[in-house]
């Protein structure tokens, strides 16, 4: 994942791609988020995947509403906790543009892979919720308490941050390209 100071360039990645391409190539990065604001197109996020130094997939999330980690005042998890995801709303299962967009946000706030997962290291989760036109993304921090019996009961306090996203443009790939661009080489077999 890369990021990039774009001060001095006017960058559209939508127009053209190529210094997104660029980029990619010099780090080595397979994803990107692109943050811009204009008067057109206020408070945007461009999230995007690359297959072989290209764009793959882009998506522009307008940011309607943004609550930051500092204004709710609870405690916060560890750094560097692996999340885990859930997605609400069957639009997510249904339609073409969200099943990418899913596949998208996995990809991105995926951690590295593990053997063994012990029930307290389960603090963080990442909810995605499609609805009427808009995706909400809240960040809670998971409350172990105690239930009478073996498994414990599980609370969920919000923590921050949290977005109301619309969805506003998309680039996707031909679906020759995207199975190109998932299919796995022998050698990994």
């Amino acid at each position: 994942m890369f990021c990039v100071n774009f001060r001095k360039n006017i960058t559209r990645p939508f127009e053209d791609s190529t210094s997104l391409e660029f980029f990619s190539k010099k780090t080595d990065c397979s994803l990107f988020l692109f943050g811009s604001h204009n008067k057109k197109r206020p408070n945007n996020f461009i999230f995007g995947r690359m297959f072989d130094f290209h764009v793959l997939d882009m998506f522009e999330l307008g940011i309607e509403k943004f609550v930051s980690l500092s204004e709710i005042k609870t405690s916060k998890f560890p750094e560097g906790t692996k999340p885990m995801l859930v997605f609400a709303g069957e639009v997510f299962d249904t339609d073409n543009e969200y099943k990418r967009l899913k596949s998208l946000l996995i990809d991105f706030f995926r951690g590295p892979t593990v053997s063994a997962v012990r029930l307290a290291g389960l603090e963080h989760v990442l909810h995605f919720t499609a609805l009427e036109g808009k995706i909400y993304m809240r960040s809670y921090r998971c409350l172990l308490k105690k239930s009478g019996c073996r498994t414990p009961r599980i609370e969920l306090e919000e923590i921050g941050p949290s977005f109301d996203f619309v969805m506003r443009r998309t680039h996707l790939a031909s679906d020759d390209l995207y199975k190109l661009a998932h299919k796995q080489p022998k050698a990994l077999k």
